[in-house]
């Protein structure tokens, strides 16, 4: 994989990218809950923010991102995710900085991942053989929990010495970085060859498609139902690590770097467990990685005790979480035709990630009216129980890709 220069670029952008979200994942409701001291709803409100574009913009995005070529995309996307970043720091340091500004930060950079996002997964086919797409997959998994590890730490240290909104500027650099390297791909997917065709016909036959496809239609059905849970649950994370346990940014980062050690280890794993066990029972013993979340609300103290309860529970989620992910993306983009995987990734992409705006929201009304305690437990609960949900897809069937083709053919037939 390391001898493709292309997949190798790809692989440097997403991971000095990722690097620099981290710091942001944590530096921006610091930014909210510190220097502007938002309530628990505006908190709460700048997840819904990042939510909604998915909503508004989702399914248009896919069909666009089929009719164009990727690169330009991702680049674009890059750049005003750091223009959008950068007007942080220079907003607090003119001391014009408000809350709202955040939420129109927020909604501006998802919406422009959104395009990163599905033209970066639709590319990967391009630079990266089919058989070796799980380890691409893999790879890419890497970066994201490499950045994981190393960016809570670098988060909590740079929000220490500058200040949250200073810390946002890592960010915005990151981006740049990223449209730099992105610029040295060569081999990307060229424009579809294509009749002719209405906006609204295309993305309806991505709906279609995905509907069929008895893996990806079971594969959101879990997803929709996980991701509404991890939502009410990571929406008031921070505030009850703040707030009710008292730990402070560098602790919070702490935990973060603790956990996802052991997650960047599984990801490099997840092609040795496919061979081992088969794509499908990974699948499925993966998907029940929501229970030991219970674990956080549970926590007590600002000791040690209670920073191992955070970091061991989000420890044990993601470790899983990232496995099934790797599992689930390669088993897509394989029986996914070139012509239809953006669309194909911006229809899962709306049902799973559509649930996160209205989770957020009652979130926000939880955390309000029951305390942040309860809403926690309600979150973890939540998702242990959508680990349920797959069971019945055709997971216990699949051990190979050759098993998954013939069931998408006979579902195509």
């Amino acid at each position: 994989m390391w001898q493709r220069p292309d997949f190798v670029r790809l692989w440097t952008a997403a991971t000095v990218s990722n690097l620099g979200t981290q710091v942001t994942l944590l530096a921006v409701p610091f930014v909210a809950i510190k220097t502007l001291h938002a309530s628990t709803f505006e908190v709460t409100g700048l997840g819904a923010a990042a939510s909604a574009p998915l909503l508004l913009f989702g399914l248009p995005a896919g069909a666009w991102v089929d009719r164009l070529r990727k690169r330009p995309i991702m680049i674009g996307a890059d750049l005003g995710c750091c223009v959008a970043l950068g007007s942080i720091p220079i907003a607090r340091a003119a001391g014009v900085l408000t809350i709202w500004q955040l939420f129109a930060t927020e909604f501006v950079s998802a919406a422009l991942t959104i395009f990163f996002d599905i033209a970066a997964q639709a590319n990967l086919p391009a630079v990266v053989p089919r058989d070796e797409l799980a380890v691409g997959n893999a790879a890419l998994q890497v970066s994201g929990q490499t950045a994981q590890v190393v960016g809570p730490g670098l988060a909590g240290v740079l929000i220490g010495l500058f200040g949250a909104p200073f810390a946002v500027a890592a960010d915005a650099i990151s981006y740049l970085t990223s449209a730099a390297v992105v610029s040295r791909v060569r081999g990307a997917e060229p424009a579809r060859v294509r009749e002719p065709t209405r906006l609204r016909t295309e993305i309806a036959d991505g709906l279609r498609f995905v509907r069929r496809h008895p893996i990806m239609r079971a594969n959101l059905a879990f997803g929709a139902s996980a991701n509404f849970f991890n939502a009410i649950f990571y929406a008031v994370f921070i505030l009850y690590a703040v707030r009710t346990l008292g730990l402070s940014a560098r602790q919070v980062g702490l935990v973060f770097v603790c956990s996802n050690v052991g997650s960047l280890a599984t990801a490099t794993a997840a092609p040795r467990l496919h061979r081992r066990f088969g794509l499908g029972p990974v699948m499925l013993a993966t998907s029940a990685s929501g229970w030991p979340l219970l674990l956080v609300p549970l926590a007590r103290g600002t000791g040690e005790w209670a920073i191992a309860m955070l970091a061991g529970a989000v420890f044990c989620w993601a470790s899983a979480a990232v496995i099934f992910n790797i599992t689930s993306a390669t088993l897509t983009q394989a029986t996914t035709p070139i012509g239809m995987l953006a669309r194909a990734a911006a229809s899962r992409r709306l049902v799973s990630w559509g649930v996160i705006l209205p989770a957020m929201l009652l979130a926000g009304v939880l955390g309000t009216y029951l305390g942040l305690q309860t809403t926690m437990f309600i979150g973890a609960v939540g998702r242990g129980a959508a680990g349920l949900t797959i069971l019945r897809s055709p997971a216990r069937h699949i051990r190979t890709l050759e098993d998954a083709d013939a069931i998408v053919a006979e579902a195509f037939a």
